[in-house]
């Protein structure tokens, strides 16, 4: 499928941007222009069934892999940068090998979804369509209020079978088995989504870690300054 785009600046150095489940392009909207600022021509996806991409037939268009194929079917191969976050993290990483960036940016990715009673619950993410602006911001406090305008715009084109599609991959490994390329991990303070343990683990199989203190699971809008901060070298 090939997926909307949006695109800033023009420079010869391209920039991926991939975000994670419920969003689309627009959780860039800082970090697109500033890296246009450094040169880039960013290229920011909206994933299927999500802002104005198209959607899949049913819960079962909405695998891993599915994403994977989308991004390698409508992105540049061999861009300088590609940057994933969350689902986007996870989807980055399936692509990787055929997009061969020069570098890769995996930001608190959702490498793991826990299975059983108290692991993945898909009916708990649709809740999040019902969602105000108030329970948004009460979940992240440092959200600016551009931001929350945002949120509740890209929840409501949001397909939320994308939840459902993702039941079947709850309990699989799907931990990179290596960096095929050279790979920063940037991780909330703490990340839910992976433990120092994990972090340990995916250093020792050649990823550059680095925490953003203080900062929760959507860095980019949490600590912005952090996020470009803990970029540095990689960008």
């Amino acid at each position: 499928m090939l997926l909307n785009t949006r695109t800033w600046g023009s420079g010869d150095r391209i920039a991926l941007l991939i975000h994670g489940i419920m969003s689309d392009h627009r959780t860039w909207r800082r970090v697109g222009p500033a890296l246009a600022e450094r040169g880039y021509r960013v290229i920011a996806v909206d994933l299927r069934g999500h802002g104005a991409s198209g959607r899949a037939a049913g819960s079962e268009g909405y695998t891993p892999e599915d994403y994977a194929d989308d991004l390698v079917e409508t992105l540049p191969t061999g861009a300088e940068l590609a940057l994933g976050h969350s689902l986007g993290g996870l989807t980055l990483s399936a692509a990787v090998e055929r997009l061969a960036p020069r570098r890769a940016v995996y930001v608190d990715p959702v490498w793991h979804l826990p299975a059983g009673p108290t692991g993945y619950d898909a009916e708990l993410f649709t809740q999040f369509k019902s969602f105000t602006r108030q329970h948004i911001a009460m979940f992240n406090p440092g959200w600016e209020e551009q931001d929350l305008d945002l949120e509740i715009e890209t929840l409501n084109l949001w397909d939320e079978r994308a939840a459902h599609g993702l039941v079947d991959s709850a309990g699989r490994d799907m931990w990179p088995a290596k960096a095929v390329v050279p790979s920063l991990v940037a991780l909330a303070d703490p990340s839910r989504l992976v433990s120092p343990e994990n972090a340990r683990m995916l250093q020792e199989r050649g990823f550059d870690v680095r925490t953003v203190v203080g900062a929760g699971h959507t860095i980019h809008r949490d600590d912005f300054d952090g996020f470009m901060a803990a970029l540095e070298g990689w960008i």
